[in-house]
């Protein structure tokens, strides 16, 4: 598998909705255009076999979204859909700007403030209402690292590393 064809999980289908056969999705990014614009996703089952199927429609409700696959109408049809994990080719995703990263690409980063103190790892991020938050994690500690340019000094994705220049007492909490 070439780096495009990379499997990348934008969501979870977490109920359907209606008897329509419409599904309730729970975005990783809450970002709907890259969902608007591919036309197909991938499927990842429970039981891990992937399934590719064309949208129909996908709209924002409730912090989510809800998903239409072409050829289900009715609810029954999409039950076993319910658990699934929604995966979209990297090709299929907009590139990105410079300072625009994917999650994907930010998870597992190495954290070091800039007098080179490593931190940890990023291991998970978590939107807020102004900026998303890195969490990272060495074996004894966790630091939430909020994602402004006046704290990331440095990301190097190829390098495999994130330089922060932290405001006085973030690293304290």
């Amino acid at each position: 598998m070439n780096d495009q064809d990379e499997l990348i999980p934008v969501g979870k289908i977490i109920d359907t909705h209606g008897i329509r056969g419409n599904l309730k999705v729970f975005s990783y990014s809450g970002n709907i255009d890259s969902l608007q614009h591919c036309g197909s996703v991938l499927l990842k089952g429970k039981n891990g076999l992937l399934q590719e199927f064309s949208i129909s429609g996908v709209v924002a409700h409730a912090g989510g979204f809800i998903l239409s696959l072409d050829s289900f109408n009715e609810i029954n049809q999409v039950l076993p859909l319910v658990g699934s994990e929604l995966c979209l080719k990297r090709s299929q995703l907009p590139e990105t700007t410079e300072d625009e990263y994917y999650w994907r690409d930010l998870m597992g980063l190495s954290v070091f403030t800039d007098v080179g103190v490593e931190l940890g790892r990023i291991v998970d991020i978590f939107e807020t209402g102004s900026s998303d938050i890195y969490v990272v994690r060495s074996d004894d500690r966790e630091y939430l690292i909020p994602a402004i340019a006046s704290i990331i000094s440095l990301v190097d994705i190829p390098g495999n590393k994130m330089v922060i220049t932290p405001l006085d007492g973030l690293l304290d909490l």
